[in-house]
């Protein structure tokens, strides 16, 4: 009877044992799978706004009276996202002079046909620069031909 207990005790602790390490092994596969999980939902977020960025190469016409107003440009890049087409011009602005105005941004094929118009306010104080987002409506796509009319 004695032995009895004792090796049913045996047996119990070595159960015990065994669903604490069945729990930990289980753990460290929920730990894991949730890092492969985390890792994917994180590379597919960064693929939301990935999207599409092209170096507008061709002409761009700014305005005299935008140059006179001390405005002037850097780079120009066409975004999008994977839900729109590519529909954002992105455009890095120069303030040489205090500016508060508004500014309209044509878009023209290559046949100088216009296919796009947004008009946004600028404000800037002399020396300071920043990118400006021009978005347009989701059914344009801005083409790497033709050109931009800056006014």
């Amino acid at each position: 009877m004695k032995k009895q207990i004792i090796f049913s005790a045996a047996i119990l602790a070595f159960t015990l044992s065994s669903c604490d390490w069945a729990i930990d092994k289980s753990q460290k596969a929920v730990n894991k799978a949730g890092e492969i999980v985390g890792k994917t939902g994180s590379e597919f977020g960064d693929g939301l706004y990935k999207g599409v960025k092209k170096t507008f190469e061709n002409e761009v016409k700014i305005s005299d009276q935008l140059i006179a107003q001390g405005i002037d440009f850097g780079e120009i890049t066409i975004n999008g996202t994977d839900s729109t087409s590519e529909n954002i011009l992105t455009i890095y602005v120069i303030c040489n002079a205090d500016f508060n105005n508004e500014i309209t941004v044509k878009l023209l094929n290559e046949n100088k046909k216009e296919y796009g118009r947004i008009t946004q306010k600028i404000k800037g104080q002399k020396g300071t620069t920043r990118y400006i987002d021009f978005i347009f409506d989701k059914r344009v796509n801005i083409g790497t031909k033709g050109s931009i009319s800056i006014d």
